[in-house]
């Protein structure tokens, strides 16, 4: 299925039903008095998070959507009957906009969890409602108010602890397959990758996290070149990033180091809260080099780099540093867990001094 990360669509609640005009007439009761009824309430039009989606595709096919009115109020005092709400299913990390002004109304971050997009109308009044001991016969009545109507940008955001950055054919592809079940296409051509892709990696009884495999960014995608950059908003959810750089380039003129130079340049023409997140460097691909020439590389790129955060060799397609990366980063996110203030478990491994694994 193609993956559809922002839809918009146009909501329409019911208009609340009409009051009505009307006086009882029964045989042998000449002053029978008004009894026309209230109409009813229009129909409201909620979103509702549901884990078993995982795209907002069916918001491409149908984009108006429209909640029941409420049904006019009629004699004997009888009201109207209520419109039907309308329930949209999306999938679970949906924010969601107003498209004419830009507010933001919410977003949906657990399953089942509501929100609220457009309001039915109020339902009118009878002239039941209007008599008094001076108006024994009132002919007035209200029409209900009009729901609420609203053009809507719906848009996916990824929830993953953590997420994959580097150019195309970096090796992200090629990692998620090696640390998880996920299986997204692999090849030795750029932009292979079209799509985000989640894989959970597994540690043992309660110890996993979600990774999201991104497409790759490259220079100038801040001006819509690439594919890369209309995906790092959902990065913006995880709570720390691994930079993939290739080690053993197709030519002698690609520097690993201006790689991860470019990708920081784009991070920051992009904005938000990406520069400054966590940024693990991973150095892939050094199964293609031999040990002497992959420690030079590697203390050419961490020294031109400038790199303080923990910089971590490994080969995405044969396996090798990739468990101990794995660890180090389920031992850093159960700290980030703490330091939140998140609720855990006593039985949880103590990671209040973490460091890398030796």
């Amino acid at each position: 299925m193609k993956f559809v990360d922002e839809a918009f669509i146009r909501v329409e609640a019911g208009d609340g039903g009409s009051g009505c005009v009307s006086f009882r007439r029964e045989k042998y009761i000449p002053k029978g008095g008004p009894d026309g009824g209230d109409g009813g309430d229009g129909g409201s039009i909620t979103l509702l998070a549901d884990n078993n989606l995982n795209t907002l595709v069916d918001f491409r096919f149908q984009r108006i959507h429209r909640a029941e009115s409420g049904h006019k109020g009629m004699g004997k005092d009888m009201r109207g009957r209520g419109g039907r709400d309308l329930l949209l299913r999306v999938p679970v990390g949906t924010r969601v906009f107003d498209e004419e002004t830009g507010e933001h109304l919410g977003e949906l971050l657990t399953n089942g969890e509501r929100l609220l997009v457009a309001q039915g109308g109020f339902h009118g009044i009878g002239n039941a409602r209007y008599k008094s001991s001076t108006n024994r016969a009132p002919r007035q009545f209200s029409p209900g108010s009009p729901g609420e109507r609203r053009d809507l940008r719906l848009e996916l955001i990824l929830l993953a602890d953590v997420g994959l950055l580097g150019f195309p054919n970096a090796g992200k592809s090629s990692l998620i397959r090696q640390v998880s079940s996920a299986r997204p296409k692999v090849a030795d051509y750029p932009f292979t990758t079209l799509y985000p892709n989640l894989g959970v990696v597994s540690l043992g009884h309660r110890r996993s996290f979600v990774i999201a495999d991104i497409p790759g960014v490259i220079e100038g995608a801040a001006e819509g070149a690439g594919l890369g950059i209309q995906f790092l908003k959902h990065l913006s959810r995880t709570r720390l990033l691994l930079h993939l750089v290739d080690m053993a380039p197709l030519t002698e003129d690609e520097d690993p180091a201006d790689q991860v130079r470019k990708i920081e340049a784009e991070l920051a023409a992009f904005g938000g809260e990406l520069t400054d997140k966590e940024r693990w460097l991973v150095l892939n691909k050094c199964d293609l080099l031999d040990p002497a020439a992959a420690q030079q590389s590697r203390d050419r790129v961490v020294e031109a780099l400038g790199w303080q955060a923990p910089v971590y060799e490994c080969s995405a397609l044969t396996g090798a540093g990739t468990a101990t990366l794995m660890e180090d980063l389920m031992r850093r996110l159960e700290q980030l867990k703490v330091e939140s203030g998140e609720a855990h478990s006593p039985d949880e491994p103590d990671v209040s001094e973490w460091h890398p694994l030796d």
